[in-house]
């Protein structure tokens, strides 16, 4: 079987060091790894329509922006396809035909789901029929493509398992037509769902936690010199505490060994830092420095790419447009496949039509 990523981004605003850490930096080292035979990274701008159906605006907008995010990351056209979700129109075709095999009963128990509705504030039947049923969208996202591996957070594992389920009953009722998936997650656990930066449990657009890839390193500044980190440490020589401390919780999604030699030298490592702080005589000051000059080294390279890649949005969206026609290419194919399997491709069923014709003309 060849090994497939599936993966992608609701286009509602810019991407945040959350999405990086979370799955953008993995795709990038995927990609350049040589181990995989196709990589899809989807624009889900027709996913963020269902809970943005009043403003699609801010959709048609943001696709731009998250596709030069991706570029200034450091995702190669050359090695991946970029594609757009609206514009593969066989994603729409395959989640209707997946909603035959899920109960209502079985969405509801969706963890994820029910923590986005409430973070929406949808109450009662104020829930849009489109994004009650996203799994099943993200089902066939996965699925038309064939994709094997899809590097995601902790948060999507649910996502995965119904899947995997819709995967399951197609091919005992239809066919082997469909192949599980499983989900990538990130190697280091602080990068799961890294907080806010005023030390909310998620880093959320809506919440105004963010901190963007293309911030600038003025913007960059300001939002770290006013992050969370203990309440309780209120001088110097007092014992910092580490639990909830959102300066800490960024230090151990980004920084390395080598980033102390060239910008706190007093310390070896993290592990150092952190026993400074917690037995006192270390400021949030030093510590928040430190942080600043580790998250402008990442991003510089990305504000750059992106001015680069902002000076031609033309050639961006030349970009979308080749990955959209291979995403699609693929596409098509499987859903000639899934039609044959269910039995509803008429036209082509030769045999089918036949048949019929002898029948009725009583031979």
């Amino acid at each position: 079987m060849n090994k497939v990523i599936l993966t992608g981004d609701r286009p509602t605003g810019k991407l945040h060091i959350g999405h990086y850490v979370g799955s953008l930096r993995r795709r990038v080292e995927l990609q350049d790894s040589g181990e995989y035979d196709r990589i899809f990274i989807m624009i889900a701008d027709a996913q963020a329509l269902t809970d943005n159906a009043d403003n699609p605006e801010k959709i048609r907008q943001n696709v731009i922006e998250v596709a030069l995010d991706y570029l200034a990351a450091g995702l190669d056209p050359k090695k991946v396809n970029i594609f757009i979700q609206s514009a593969v129109p066989e994603l729409t075709e395959l989640a209707f035909y997946y909603m035959n095999l899920v109960s209502v009963a079985r969405v509801q128990r969706n963890p994820t789901v029910k923590t986005e509705i409430e973070m929406r504030g949808f109450a009662g039947e104020s829930i849009p029929t489109g994004f009650f049923c996203y799994p099943i969208s993200q089902a066939a996202d996965i699925t038309l493509f064939h994709g094997t591996t899809v590097p995601a957070g902790e948060d999507q594992k649910p996502m995965i398992e119904l899947t995997n389920e819709i995967v399951r009953r197609f091919n005992s009722i239809y066919g082997p037509v469909l192949n599980e998936c499983q989900i990538l997650l990130p190697q280091n656990q602080a990068c799961m769902r890294l907080p806010g930066t005023d030390g909310k449990a998620k880093m959320s657009k809506s919440l105004g936690n963010c901190i963007y890839l293309s911030d600038s390193a003025k913007e960059l500044k300001k939002k770290v010199n006013s992050m969370y980190t203990d309440p309780e440490h209120l001088t110097i020589e007092q014992p910092g505490h580490l639990e909830g401390n959102t300066v800490f919780t960024y230090l151990d999604a980004f920084c390395t060994d080598d980033d102390f030699a060239r910008f706190l030298p007093d310390y070896p490592n993290l592990q150092a830092l952190k026993d400074h702080y917690t037995r006192g005589g270390l400021g949030d000051g030093t510590c928040k420095k430190f942080l600043f000059n580790v998250l402008n080294d990442r991003l510089e390279p990305m504000r750059q790419r992106r001015a680069e890649y902002e000076q031609n949005i033309q050639g961006v969206y030349d970009i979308l447009a080749a990955g959209t026609a291979a995403a699609r290419e693929i596409a098509q194919q499987t859903i000639a496949e899934v039609r044959h399997a269910m039995r509803i491709d008429y036209f082509e069923d030769k045999e089918l039509i036949a048949e019929q014709a002898k029948r009725y003309k009583g031979e």
